[in-house]
């Protein structure tokens, strides 16, 4: 019975893995093949005549594909790095002093995850535009710091309450002020937390298109998801390769 069971869930992982692999090794498949390849009957998972072309189609003069990853890796790092900054000052404030109001400002915290981004997309833009920061930086990297703040706070808040307070205690009986702990002891220990919320903004910011889209009008601000749309989609077909 154990075996049968073990075969089960190994099939069960076996599936999951090809149904998420699958699309990236086909994505890589395709990029190798030439344009008149793409649709063939049978499709061909194996490239017959692969071929390099796109991706010298990616630095050829007059492509903008460095500058939107430029672009992009600012961004990203400024999102993640502000908001790991925040988010675990308030995470920590959250967790360790309770004030009136906090469990309400915690769950309004919540509450904002509930709603669909797109709704704020007029009123961003109109607030970005009213303060001139339309095709700037600082538009989508607040942006995406008003994306992931909510759920970086809520994570690093439930992972500094499992820490024993006994250990800032012993630290403040040493002689350690409150920013000494929390640098020399409360950051190293929530080390995995922290990675784990860098990640996520990163790749929230990296790709993102709609805001992208919207608070960018020239190719020397805007990032990859926006940059790819715009180059290799046109009227009438799309560069798949």
């Amino acid at each position: 019975m154990k075996i049968i069971s073990r075969i089960f869930i190994f099939l069960i992982v076996l599936g999951g893995v090809i149904i998420t692999i699958f699309p990236i090794l086909w994505m890589i498949s395709t990029s190798f093949k030439p344009v008149d390849a793409l649709f063939n009957m049978p499709p061909e998972w194996i490239p017959k005549k692969p071929t390099i072309k796109p991706f010298l189609n990616l630095f050829k003069e007059g492509s903008f594909f460095i500058t939107y990853f430029v672009n992009s890796f600012i961004v990203c790092i400024a999102s993640t790095g502000i908001t790991v900054f925040v988010a675990s000052l308030a995470g920590y404030a959250f967790s360790r002093f309770k004030f009136r109001g906090s469990r309400a400002v915690m769950f309004l915290i919540l509450v904002s995850q509930m709603f669909p981004v797109v709704m704020l997309l007029i009123s961003i833009f109109s607030m970005f535009l009213k303060l001139r920061l339309i095709n700037t930086y600082p538009a989508l990297i607040l942006t995406y710091m008003g994306f992931a703040l909510p759920f970086s706070i809520w994570m690093l808040k439930n992972y500094f309450d499992t820490l024993p307070k006994e250990i800032e205690e012993a630290a403040y009986i040493d002689g350690c002020g409150r920013f000494r702990v929390l640098t020399r002891i409360v950051y190293p220990v929530t080390g995995p937390a922290i990675l784990s919320v860098a990640l996520f903004v990163f790749l929230v910011a990296w790709n993102e298109l709609m805001f992208a889209l919207t608070l960018t009008n020239t190719d020397k601000m805007r990032t990859i998801p926006p940059g790819l749309v715009i180059t290799y989609q046109g009227q009438y077909q799309i560069y798949w390769a």
